[in-house]
C-alpha cells in the first residue's frame, strides 16, 4: 500500500504529487507523502468541534484519512466538497477525519457549516499537537493510516480522484 500511495501521489520528477493543486485553479504544488512506521499513530483522544470527545484508538485496524485544514484557508475551502464527497462515498470502509487547527473553534463550525462537511468528525487540534504528530507543518495536509498503522502524510491538496485513488490504496493494503 505505501509504495502504491507513493506512487499515486508524487511524480517522477520529483515536481509535485500528481492531482495535488495550490488552488482550486493555480499549477501543482505540495510535497510527496512521508511514510512512516507507527502503529500507535491514532493513540490520541481529542475535543471535537460540536464539544464531545474523540478517541482515535477505537480506530485501530480501519483505515483512515486525516484531512489537516485551517478555517480561514482558501484552499481548504475549495478541497472540503471532494473531502465530503469521497468520505460519504467511503462511508463503513475508511474513515475520514477532519483536523482543523489554527483557528477558533467557532470559525471551525462556520467551515464546517459552510462547506458541508459535517458528514465528518471533526476533532480540535488547538495546540498542534495533531499536526506535528502527523508531522503536518501546513494546510491542507493529509494523512493515511493503513490498517497495520502504517502513516504516510501527504503535505498540500488533492483533487478528488487523487483522494480516491488514496483511499482505493489504503484498502488495497
Amino acid at each position: 500500500m505505501v509504495v502504491a500511495l507513493g506512487l499515486a501521489l508524487s511524480a517522477c520528477s520529483g515536481s509535485a504529487p500528481a492531482g495535488a493543486t495550490g488552488s482550486a485553479q493555480s499549477a501543482p504544488t505540495g510535497t510527496a507523502p512521508e511514510t512512516t512506521a507507527a502503529t500507535s499513530a491514532l493513540d490520541f483522544t481529542a475535543p471535537t468541534i460540536d464539544g464531545g470527545r474523540f478517541d482515535a484508538s477505537t480506530l485501530s485496524g480501519t483505515a483512515v484519512v486525516l484531512w489537516f485544514w485551517a478555517p480561514w484557508c482558501t484552499i481548504c475551502r475549495a478541497e472540503a466538497p471532494g473531502v465530503a464527497a469521497a468520505a460519504a462515498e467511503y462511508d463503513g470502509r475508511v474513515m475520514f477525519l477532519g483536523v482543523p487547527g489554527r483557528g477558533a473553534v467557532g470559525e471551525m463550525r462556520e467551515f464546517v457549516a459552510d462547506t458541508g462537511t459535517g458528514g465528518l468528525t471533526h476533532v480540535v487540534d488547538a495546540d498542534g499537537a495533531l499536526w506535528q504528530r502527523f508531522g503536518v507543518v501546513a494546510q491542507p495536509a493529509f494523512a493515511f493510516v493503513d490498517t497495520d498503522g502504517t502513516v504516510a502524510t501527504f503535505g498540500g491538496s488533492l483533487d478528488p480522484e487523487s483522494l480516491r485513488q488514496a483511499a482505493d490504496d489504503l484498502l488495497a493494503g
